[in-house]
């Protein structure tokens, strides 16, 4: 059987969905075609559920130091199966809320997995896509343009292969039955501390080893050494610039035991498990692109600045090009895909798109940090503030980190903002809304911040930008 649609894609994660609903809206006759649940990597195993599970911890946690607040909360224990409960009831009701926008839309669903085709009968041009349907049946999906979405999985560290049992990666661990003990994680990026400070919350004994010399390699220096002293004096132990002894790895019945080198001296551990959290690498090896002429590129669909790949009618987002493998940044990206081929206004800047890491204390920035606005050339000034002279943060309990606002010094304008502190995922957006409206900082700090709020402290490090904070 075939169908014929104007736009099909293939991958129903949040890009994929996104950009479906997008082209629905513009008049397009659009086909999903997804193997797994529509939602993809984000709302199965990775955005939604792991901040669930931070969410249960960071109420443990606050619970277990409730005194500070004058209340005495006697008793309190961790019940892991309502945990893993709640968070699953979560996933399933946007699940449900994602299949209502399909039906909404008029989307229709092919669920199989889908391989790419070369011209053919059905085409002349390669982009159909074949189906493999769930009842082993075959089905082709033709259609004027192609969006692929296929996402990403845990990257395995060769030698250490994820087994689910003391090897996990970040798709096992979401599914832990029973907390462990205590676990090594492999790899200090942004999903391995996410994982460090939920687990540490959670009561674990945790070790982080990152090759690099600071936890969060992507972020700024400063930001990243922050979290490093707030979360050792938690009890997390880190060692950065650390390389594992892959050889020395030693399974046993419910332990494992591995050294590494750090400052020159070897290290032996033994812990419950092991997490390896070194990346992600894009799903390219089984969608047919052997039978296009789509470049790929380290292991990523090359896409140019409107997501279009070496065959023009072929768009590709989100985890399978590289690049910022974010699900908001995907939702963008498939937007940018539909709304070009609709010859409908484009416009997606990278540079302005949010980092999140949701740790205890949070860290989010946008834009450049200031070592990579002086390897751009750039003379820059820089503000700064604590959240310790905010009301609201000591109101909260919460008021380690601060906030750091990168400006040029000749034009003024906002280069990046860098956070570490209570509710930084969300204070971010007024920083990338400033840089997608090429606001100066100090339009920002003239702008009114309501009091007490967490928000003043963008107003002031804005100010501190031209040494006129307020409240410092």
């Amino acid at each position: 059987m075939t169908i014929q649609c104007d736009i099909a894609v293939l991958g129903g994660g949040t890009g994929g969905y996104v950009a479906a609903i997008r082209a629905a809206q513009l008049g397009k006759e659009v086909v999903i075609i997804e193997q797994d649940k529509l939602g993809g990597t984000c709302l199965h195993r990775g955005c939604i559920p792991s901040k669930s599970l931070l969410r249960s911890a960071e109420v443990f946690a606050m619970m277990q130091d409730s005194e500070q607040y004058g209340i005495a909360a006697d008793g309190v224990r961790l019940q892991f199966e309502q945990v893993q409960s709640r968070k699953q009831g979560i996933v399933d009701q946007l699940h449900r809320g994602v299949q209502y926008l399909m039906k909404k839309n008029k989307i229709t669903i092919v669920r199989g997995q889908g391989r790419v085709i070369g011209p053919s009968i059905f085409s002349p041009q390669s982009g159909a896509v074949a189906v493999e349907l769930e009842d082993g049946e075959m089905e082709t999906v033709v259609s004027k343009n192609l969006i692929i979405a296929t996402g990403s999985r845990p990257r395995d560290l060769p030698g250490l292969e994820a087994d689910g049992k003391l090897i996990l990666n970040s798709d096992h661990a979401l599914q832990l039955e029973q907390l462990p003990a205590s676990i090594l994680i492999v790899g200090g990026g942004v999903i391995g501390m996410e994982w460090a400070s939920m687990l540490n919350d959670f009561g674990v004994e945790v070790t982080v080893v990152e090759a690099a010399p600071h936890i969060l390699p992507q972020e700024d220096e400063e930001v990243a050494r922050e979290l490093h002293r707030l979360l050792e004096k938690r009890g997390v132990t880190i060692y950065t610039s650390a390389s594992l002894q892959l050889d020395s790895y030693a399974p046993q019945d419910d332990r494992l035991s591995i050294s590494f080198v750090h400052n020159e001296q070897t290290i032996e551990l033994s812990v419950a498990k092991m997490l390896v959290s070194v990346g992600r690498r894009a799903n390219v090896e089984t969608i047919g692109l052997a039978n296009t002429d789509i470049a790929i590129e380290n292991g990523f669909i090359k896409v140019n600045d409107v997501m279009q790949t070496s065959e023009s009618h072929i768009y590709a987002i989100g985890d399978v090009i590289g690049g910022l493998q974010l699900a908001h940044a995907a939702s963008h990206e498939g937007i940018t895909a539909v709304n070009h081929i609709c010859g409908e206004p484009v416009h997606y800047e990278p540079s302005q798109v949010s980092r999140c890491v949701y740790t205890r204390p949070e860290v989010a920035s946008v834009g450049i940090s200031a070592a990579q606005a002086k390897e751009q050339g750039r003379e820059i000034k820089i503000g700064k503030f604590p959240f310790k002279a905010i009301g609201k943060a000591l109101v909260h309990g919460d008021s380690e980190g601060f906030v750091k606002v990168i400006a040029d010094a000749n034009s003024d304008d906002l280069l990046g903002v860098q956070i570490i502190g209570p509710q930084a995922t969300d204070l971010i957006s007024e920083a990338a809304l400033a840089q997608f409206l090429d606001a100066t900082p100090w339009e920002i700090g003239q702008t009114v911040h309501a009091h007490p709020t967490l928000a003043e402290i963008l107003g002031e490090a804005m100010l501190a930008v031209d040494g006129k904070a307020i409240g410092m």
